[in-house]
């Protein structure tokens, strides 16, 4: 009976295949670094205190018509919004002295990016240039959102350059979230009033939750003018009747 020649295994392909257990490996660790389940861009310092609720002013202190929107910059909703309707709302309402808008960050636990963009936007601010960092973070989520990329700085970066910011102090003021508790106390004011989604806006007494167009804006706009000018008939008719029976007393 013949022998079974058992053949020496090739160190080359033993070599090649551990190569390519690697480098599945490799892959597998990329892919979750990409997915949700991978760190956050920039994970806020849980011991900084929430600071006073100030928003972002936009338009005139003393409008007539005070308006709030509590937004996330990694939102949808917002960018929408941001890029379709609130420009008219600026040009229209905010720009004729109608309306003062502020905006309050309400950043959201499930969007990895959005607490870096807030940042981003917030230190813009100590050059005055919030609405420009807002505009560009709305208009460019898809260069920088959380199902993109898990390093948005290096997007931010470039709106920074951009907007004319000294760019090496906004980013120390990023990295070192200097105005994380300015942040977290706009995040608190939408807590207190029971924000459940992104976009809330609060027009006058009226708060309404959800992306809307400018007729919708415009149509609370009105409905606070008319509750504005319908308290004041009232406090004026009480005025002119105390007035009145003053005036009435025996001497």
């Amino acid at each position: 009976m013949a022998k079974r020649v058992v053949q020496p295994k090739n160190p080359k392909k033993q070599f090649l295949g551990v190569l390519v257990v690697i480098a599945v490996v490799g892959i597998a660790v990329i892919g979750y670094l990409l997915s949700g389940s991978a760190a956050k861009a920039i994970t806020v310092d849980p011991t900084i205190p929430a600071g006073a609720a100030e928003g972002y002013l936009l338009g005139r202190e003393d409008a007539p018509v005070q308006a709030m929107e509590f937004g996330d910059f990694e939102c949808g909703a917002c960018g929408e919004f941001a890029v379709v309707t609130e420009p008219d709302i600026r040009a229209r309402l905010v720009n004729t002295g109608l309306v003062a808008f502020r905006f309050f960050d309400f950043p959201l636990e499930q969007h990895r990016n959005t607490w870096a963009a807030h940042l981003a936007a917030s230190c813009a601010e100590d050059e005055k240039k919030f609405w420009g960092m807002h505009d560009r973070l709305y208009g460019g989520q898809h260069e920088w959102n959380g199902e993109v990329t898990n390093n948005p700085m290096r997007v931010f970066r470039r709106y920074a350059s951009e907007l004319g910011l000294d760019v090496g102090k906004w980013e120390a003021c990023v990295t070192a979230q200097t105005h994380a508790g300015r942040i977290k106390g706009n995040q608190a004011e939408g807590t207190r009033r029971n924000i459940g989604q992104t976009p809330t806006f609060i027009v006058g007494s009226r708060q309404v939750p959800g992306n809307m167009g400018y007729d919708d804006f415009k149509a609370l706009v009105d409905s606070a003018l008319a509750t504005a000018a319908a308290d004041s008939a009232k406090g004026g008719a009480k005025r002119a009747g105390v007035k009145k029976s003053a005036s009435q007393e025996e001497p």
